[in-house]
């Protein structure tokens, strides 16, 4: 069964969603956050291996790494709109016998994932409120690198977090973003024999890349 959180993201990344921003996509590309973090990880040679991808919307994540040398790619995501869409850019690009897609919550569906050399998820853990079963159940899936983007622990991000939740809240909808403490990231990750490969950021976003 569907979390809240879940449920919420289908109400919020609605079809009309995912094709403004697929159009967004196909006009400039990838944001600058998923450029940094997949050339963070294309920098740690990733010929032949395998991606897991949770929740990367319209498929960015896959398209660069299999495009770099990746052999195949599983995406998890969480909003059905998304996953539609991203099937369908998938096959425009020929790309659709080496990426499986899978839609619903990540967490319940971990014991169906196997492993991959590379798991990944791009503003995906903000979306996501048990932030212990999400990035233990992801890193146990990574066999070498494990890529995230997530927000900064700033004013300025708890603000817009604030007033992002009280307009879901006035909405009647159970969408929430969260703002995970990164120490305790980092402690998760570390306890599962991670140690951090390359960590950058931009006003908003940290974007860092672990090692096993």
């Amino acid at each position: 069964m569907a979390s809240c959180q879940c449920q919420g993201i289908e109400r919020e990344f609605s079809e009309q969603y995912a094709v403004r921003e697929l159009t967004s996509y196909h006009r400039k590309g990838a944001s600058r956050t998923t450029r940094m973090l997949t050339s963070a990880l294309v920098a740690e040679n990733l010929e032949g291996g395998t991606l897991l991808d949770i929740g990367g919307g319209v498929g960015a994540i896959p398209h660069i790494l299999l495009a770099a040398g990746m052999r195949s790619a599983t995406c998890v995501e969480a909003s059905s709109a998304y996953a539609a869409a991203a099937s369908r850019e998938a096959g425009r690009r020929g790309l659709a016998e080496r990426v499986e897609q899978l839609q619903g919550d990540f967490v319940e569906l971990a014991p169906q994932v196997g492993q991959h050399d590379v798991v990944t998820l791009d503003r995906a853990i903000c979306c996501y409120d048990d932030l212990d079963s999400l990035v233990g159940l992801s890193g146990s899936k990574a066999r070498r690198l494990y890529g995230l983007v997530f927000p900064r622990e700033t004013w300025w991000m708890r603000l817009g977090m604030w007033l992002l939740n009280a307009t879901m809240r006035l909405r009647r909808s159970s969408y929430r973003s969260y703002l995970h403490s990164t120490e305790r990231l980092e402690s998760l990750l570390t306890g599962m024999g991670f140690t951090r490969r390359f960590s950058d950021h931009t006003a908003l976003w940290q974007v860092r890349v672990y090692r096993r």
